[in-house]
């Protein structure tokens, strides 16, 4: 057999493994589309694999999903197309103005400082709620004030202790992660809730589920987008410095645009991690700015969970991601590599 049989023949088994791959990626999603057509009887009665040979499908589940008997479905929609791409896209460019300003510049942060803001914040958050009897929220907004002010004051001179870097500033960024969520969830929860006591109504509104959602969305982010920051080179910047560019200027005018394919695919994984979220808008809306997930886990009855209604309204909920995911997908996928390859 001469070579280029042997190639022939390697590449017709890198196709049939590919075409094997793709089958097994699919047929999840196949499984759920022809699982939203069936009836009641065809779900419960045994697997079915082809509509009009096996089972003949039917619009029910569709049709109870868009006339609201399976709750508010264009509600729930808009209130996760509408967080989601806000809180994304605030998400990264915050996230990016930190991860240029920790890959362009050098923080020193004294550990005794941030000592000082957790006592601080503690103690006079147990000071004000137990000897002045100042409400929760109140004692915790005042505390955190005093306590990142004190402490940003006495970080400028030499304090005993360690001097943490950029990197480690960068590592207690990516910690955030690793909180359970429903630990934070309910801690914003409690705090919402006496916020709301005051007169600032955060549950169940666009501001407080987007801030929850910014925040949460932020170490990923700013982890992303430093190593795409990081690879872009810096004569150009230097070049617009030499010419008296405002450091702003230089951020949206040359950074931004060259880190284009970084901020996209940073854009399109927030986005994801958003739109699929189910914790915190579980915890933090009730009706008006509930979210698609939200109406996918209530797809239920006393029968038990209705998997042909759930399989429509997840179907609904999946194709959004997939189609913006294959619209820039290309330019992801050179963002992920940019990033990764320095």
């Amino acid at each position: 057999m001469s070579v280029r049989d042997l190639r022939g023949a390697k590449r017709h088994w890198v196709l049939f493994g590919c075409l094997i791959w793709l089958t097994f990626a699919l047929f999840p999603l196949y499984w759920v589309a022809i699982t939203s057509l069936k009836s009641p009887v065809d779900v419960v009665g045994g697997p079915t694999y082809l509509p009009f040979v096996d089972f003949q499908p039917t619009l029910k589940a569709w049709t109870e999903l868009f006339s609201g008997i399976r709750g508010e479905f264009f509600s729930n929609f808009w209130s996760s197309t509408i967080v989601a791409l806000s809180s994304a896209v605030i998400a990264t460019i915050i996230g990016s103005m930190a991860a240029y300003a920790l890959v362009r510049f050098t923080f020193r942060v004294r550990l005794m400082s941030g000592v000082t803001f957790f006592v601080v914040a503690m103690g006079g958050f147990l000071f004000g709620r137990e000897v002045l009897g100042i409400g929760p929220a109140t004692a915790s907004i005042i505390a955190f004030c005093v306590a990142l002010a004190l402490s940003i004051f006495i970080n400028r001179f030499k304090l005993p202790g360690p001097v943490l870097g950029n990197d480690d500033i960068v590592f207690w960024f990516v910690s955030q992660r690793l909180f359970p969520p429903i630990v934070v969830a309910f801690a914003l929860f409690l705090l919402y809730t006496e916020m709301g006591k005051l007169g600032f109504r955060m549950t169940d509104t666009y501001f407080g589920l987007t801030l929850a959602y910014i925040a949460f969305s932020l170490p990923i982010v700013i982890w992303l987008m430093r190593d795409f920051i990081a690879s872009l080179p810096v004569d150009v910047e230097e070049a617009a410095m030499v010419d008296n560019v405002p450091t702003w200027r230089i951020f949206f005018g040359i950074v931004l645009p060259m880190s284009k394919p970084g901020l996209i695919a940073t854009f399109v994984i927030t986005l994801a991690f958003v739109w699929n979220e189910f914790l915190f808008a579980l915890f933090l809306t009730n009706s008006k700015w509930q979210t698609l997930p939200i109406l996918v886990a209530g797809q239920n009855s006393q029968r038990g969970d209705e998997w042909w209604a759930i399989s429509a309204a997840a179907l609904v909920a999946i194709v959004p991601m997939v189609i913006i995911a294959g619209l820039l997908g290309r330019m992801m996928r050179s963002g992920l590599l940019m990033g990764a390859v320095k």
